[in-house]
């Protein structure tokens, strides 16, 4: 996470009442003049130059705490405090002027910036954090302020423009993190062991002591090298708290370095007073940056460590609470090292958690080993994972489904080293499946034979008498010749409506049952079906068929037709087209179908009900012969659905192992 919310910033959740907004106000007030005083005690006489001016870095934290709402006043409360003290410290109005103008653009531009890129209170608990927080609070907005800020005083704009953006970029790093993160942080801090209060107590001691004995005792003669035994503590801050840690130690040691420099005491009370502040400003910096960093890959690595601890836990509970287990299998050793939870699943005689990839190989169902050792030897640099289902055989002579996914791990030659993965046993689910495919295979049937019965009903008795009826109407017709010439129009008529009728029922007993494919075969059924259909709307429907075999299983042939019906329904329906194309191809022991057509198509994932419907009709029926089904479409761009059925495997049934029934109950 980079961005957090603390109980303490109260007021970004909701609205203040008018006796809170006042509070906070003039808390605003109190704290921005007492930052205005820290930085003229701070300051360097008699250039008036600031090593670190604290004000703006303190006003833009607590706008990063509160609601927008609150700006303008926190704003201007907080600029009166400064306009203030300045009058008080006898600034001319000119360089009041340029420092509240500003004050205001960098104030502005790094509350601004940092809201909308961190969308609350930043966390500097990562690099991409911490590069983003850089960019905008220490170089974008004390940029800006130097640009203005820098007129207020007389002097070399260079050097004043360089003592400006360092003052605030100095601020912005050490003072505005260590603030947000103490508010931030402060619940969970609460909840930290005493060990841990013991061991910042001892950190922030130890770094005051040894600070005072630099910056204040050592006097003007102390060795440059001094300064690098501030390292270990620098390390121990950033190792053990993180960025927290690190911004208030370097504020520690930046408001001692400044106060012996700004005093003539410690390594920086150099006799110009301007390259002091300078050289100040540059170890400071240099100081808190690779700290910072290094805080915040700490962190980075610590938040990675727990979301892995956190994922291993969850695998864990899920492993646990189902059949499942997870493996490493060694190819040098050809050892396979288990999970415990494999125990229940195989219940094997000897310890089922260890053994080799050959003994287990030889436990895999005969009619699965070959495509498992494939799945298991097929594995390259390029396609490291597998997933594959196989049955596995236990002593006891039960079969169990095993649902097994893995992934490889090469070295830099692209042998394979070693395999880890996940098997569930699938057992109860394949049932489930069998039994929701026999169930379908049912209903499908009686469908079929319902369709069948009503067709043989409409074309052998209702046919038939409206055949009957046509033939009567037409013989009274011919036959009586005293009837007036409106009376013969409307029996001609009625015969020619009985004539249509009939038409209807015929094509309508073909629709419910295709006597021609019994007959005829798929090949001439389904191109006669795709001509009356193209008469029959306005479809122009194109039949193609190549490399058809002699013969093809009922099962195959009925479902084909089928689904070339429900697709070219589908077109008429939705899709918009005027051409459709049906193509019908053998390709040894395989037979594919293709339906396509160029009009609107649509989503498949957002399939509309109705289509979706008969989408999943297609789909079950293709699943009953073992085939195979794709419907592929965008809107505007046509669709393409693709049917492949195996011929070998058609016609026969594909239930689990008998004995499969048995390890599950």
């Amino acid at each position: 996470m980079e961005t957090g919310r603390s109980r303490l910033s109260w007021i970004a959740a909701k609205q203040p009442s008018p006796f809170q907004t006042a509070a906070l106000v003039c808390s605003v007030a109190a704290l921005s003049y007492l930052a205005a005083k820290l930085g003229f005690a701070l300051m360097v006489r008699p250039e008036a130059a600031w090593p670190l001016w604290p004000g703006c870095a303190i006003l833009v934290s607590v706008l990063l705490l509160v609601s927008r709402r609150l700006w303008p006043l926190l704003i201007a409360a907080a600029l009166a405090a400064f306009v203030v003290y300045d009058l008080q410290a006898g600034l001319p109005i000119r360089s009041i002027v340029h420092l509240i103008l500003a004050d205001i653009v960098e104030v502005l531009t790094a509350a601004l910036f940092l809201t909308y890129s961190f969308a609350g209170v930043p966390r500097l608990n990562s690099v991409r954090a911490l590069a983003k927080y850089s960019f905008f609070a220490v170089i974008l907005a004390p940029f800006t302020v130097a640009l203005v800020g820098t007129f207020a005083f007389p002097g070399n704009y260079q050097t004043r423009w360089k003592i400006s953006f360092l003052s605030e970029a100095l601020a912005f790093l050490t003072l505005a993190p260590a603030i947000l993160g103490w508010v931030s942080d402060g619940p969970a801090l609460a909840r930290k062991s005493r060990a841990f209060y013991l061991e910042a107590t001892a950190l922030l001691a130890s770094l005051v002591l040894l600070g005072y004995f630099i910056f204040e005792i050592s006097g003007k003669g102390i060795p440059p090298a001094l300064l690098y035994s501030l390292v270990p503590l620098l390390l121990w801050a950033a190792l053990r708290f993180g960025t927290l840690g690190v911004s208030t130690s370097v504020t520690v040691v930046a408001f001692l370095s400044i106060w012996g420099a700004v005093h003539g005491r410690g390594p920086f009370a150099e006799p110009q007073p301007i390259n002091r502040v300078l050289s100040l400003q540059l170890f400071l910096l240099a100081t808190a940056t690779p700290f910072m960093v290094l805080a915040a890959l700490v962190e980075e690595r610590k938040r990675d460590r727990e979301a892995l601890l956190e994922s291993e836990r969850r695998l864990r509970l899920a492993v646990r609470g189902g059949r499942i287990y997870v493996f490493e299998w060694d190819v040098a050793t050809d050892v396979i090292v288990r999970s415990g939870e494999c125990a229940r699943i195989f219940n094997w005689m000897h310890d089922p958690t260890r053994d080799t990839g050959r003994q287990f190989a030889a436990r895999v169902h005969p009619d699965d080993r070959e495509s498992y050792v494939a799945a298991e030897t097929g594995l390259s640099v390029a396609n490291p994972t597998y997933q594959i289902s196989f049955r596995m055989l236990r002593p006891d002579g039960s079969v169990i489904w095993l649902e097994d996914t893995g992934h490889a791990s090469f070295d830099d030659q692209g042998r394979l080293l070693r395999t880890i993965g996940m098997v569930a046993d699938v057992t109860q689910r394949k049932l489930t499946e069998e039994a929701l495919s026999s169930v379908s295979r049912r209903l499908i049937a009686a469908q079929e034979q319902e369709r069948t019965r009503i067709a043989r009903e409409l074309h052998d008795d209702l046919s038939q008498r409206m055949a009957l009826l046509q033939i009567g109407v037409e013989q009274l017709a011919r036959d009586t010749t005293e009837l007036a010439p409106q009376t013969r129009r409307q029996l001609r008529n009625i015969a020619k409506t009985s004539t249509e009728i009939s038409s209807s029922i015929h094509n309508l007993s073909h629709q419910l049952h295709p006597y021609k494919l019994d007959s005829l075969g798929l090949v001439a059924s389904l191109g006669g079906f795709c001509h009356e259909f193209s008469l029959q709307h306005n479809l122009q429907v194109q039949f193609i068929h190549r490399d058809i075999p002699g013969h093809i299983p009922k099962d195959v042939a009925l479902c084909l037709f089928r689904i070339a019906q429900e697709a070219l329904r589908n077109v008429v329906k939705h899709s918009g087209s005027t051409q459709a194309t049906v193509e019908l191809s053998g390709h040894g022991d395989r037979i594919d179908l293709c339906i396509s057509d160029p009009g609107a198509g649509f989503t498949p994932r957002y399939a509309r009900p109705e289509v979706g419907l008969g989408l999943i009709s297609m789909r079950e029926r293709v699943r009953l012969v073992k085939g195979h089904l794709s419907v592929e479409s965008e809107p505007s761009h046509g669709t393409r659905i693709l049917v492949r059925v195996p011929l070998s495997a058609s016609g026969t049934a594909n239930p689990i192992d008998e004995q499969a029934r048995k390890a599950s109950a």
